[in-house]
């Protein structure tokens, strides 16, 4: 049993070593920020409930990046105050990182027309629309990263979707950030599908009285179905998102798994665990010397379709069968 002890820590240790000797070829130590519009900082580190926090860290790691050895990060957190994403913005400029890590447009936006010099690792839809990179090849300047706009087309896949569990849905509801142009492109979808959109339901402070206040008008306007974007605002909210959209019996359909992970009905979208990934090697680029606006903004590729079978059971809805067997998971 001894040895078999000393066998482990041994192969324990051979694996730990090559990223150790990695982080140490070089003497220097990179400082980073990285932001987000809601998530609390305690949540941006390896150790987070959001596994897609845990795989970027964990791909730094694999790459030789080792906080607290050749690697420090600072974070910072807009806490769900839209007001505060352009003073959040100087104050991380101001701290003069090598790196920043930017999640969402309008914090890409903010720190954007905030310095000119340092390198941007955006996370962020249509960097071309936003007026972030000149192109998804070439995005010049200082900003390059990855995108998590995947094509307007998804929407009418998500409409088709949602008609396979409500086939009546005559009045749609859709829950959105105001200054997100992804609003227009879901309204567009419905509306071509011969389905009226109710609201607008714009979230602009995002406090929980506004989500509450945004699904009792919902209701009182007749919504049969939800669709909600993909604003980080929301990400953080999804919780009880998805317990008003149950209280409403609202079939909703969201751009990610973890809101489904958190109670929602179902997800149509891009593998955010990839997406973090691929910041992770953009970072390690831009540190290893490349110039951000050489770059190629990433582009998704991977798509992923996951049902939670209880939420549509707390509502009253039959899962369709033929529609659990093209899941790529069910959540029971």
């Amino acid at each position: 049993m001894k040895r078999r002890r000393e066998f482990i820590a041994l192969v324990g240790a051979a694996a730990v070593l090559p990223l150790v000797a990695r982080a140490q070829q070089s003497t220097k130590v990179y400082r980073i920020a990285i932001m987000h519009p809601s998530h609390p900082i305690t949540e941006l580190n390896e150790l987070s409930r959001f596994r897609y926090y845990r795989e970027f860290f964990g791909e730094l790691r694999q790459l030789g990046y080792i906080e607290g050895h050749n690697l420090e990060i600072e974070r910072f957190s807009a806490e769900g105050r839209v007001d505060n994403y352009t003073k959040l913005a100087r104050d991380v400029a101001a701290r003069n990182p090598y790196l920043v890590f930017a999640i969402s447009v309008s914090l890409v936006v903010a720190l954007k027309e905030t310095t000119s010099t340092i390198p941007i690792v955006a996370m962020t839809s249509d960097p071309i629309g936003h007026g972030i990179a000149a192109s998804i090849a070439r995005p010049g300047g200082n900003v390059t990263g990855v995108t998590v706009d995947a094509g307007l087309e998804l929407w009418a896949k998500r409409i088709q979707l949602l008609r396979e569990f409500v086939p009546t849905i005559s009045k749609l509801a859709i829950l959105a950030v105001r200054r997100n142009p992804e609003r227009a492109a879901m309204q567009e979808t419905a509306e071509k599908a011969g389905i009226q959109v109710v609201g607008p339901s714009f979230v602009d402070d995002g406090s929980e009285e506004e989500y509450r206040r945004l699904f009792a008008r919902m209701s009182q306007e007749g919504a049969e179905a939800l669709f909600v974007d993909g604003s980080p605002e929301h990400i953080t909210k999804r919780q009880l998102i998805g317990e008003l959209a149950s209280q409403y019996r609202l079939p909703a359909i969201y751009p990610f798994r973890s809101f489904v992970e958190a109670g929602g009905l179902m997800a149509y979208g891009i593998d955010l665990v990839e997406i973090f990934r691929q910041a992770a090697r953009v970072t390690d680029r831009i540190l290893k010397g490349a110039k951000p606006g050489d770059i190629p903004f990433y582009q998704p590729t991977k798509f992923e379709f996951v049902i939670n079978r209880k939420a549509a059971q707390d509502i009253g809805l039959l899962s369709s069968e033929p529609l659990l067997a093209r899941a790529d998971e069910v959540i029971e």
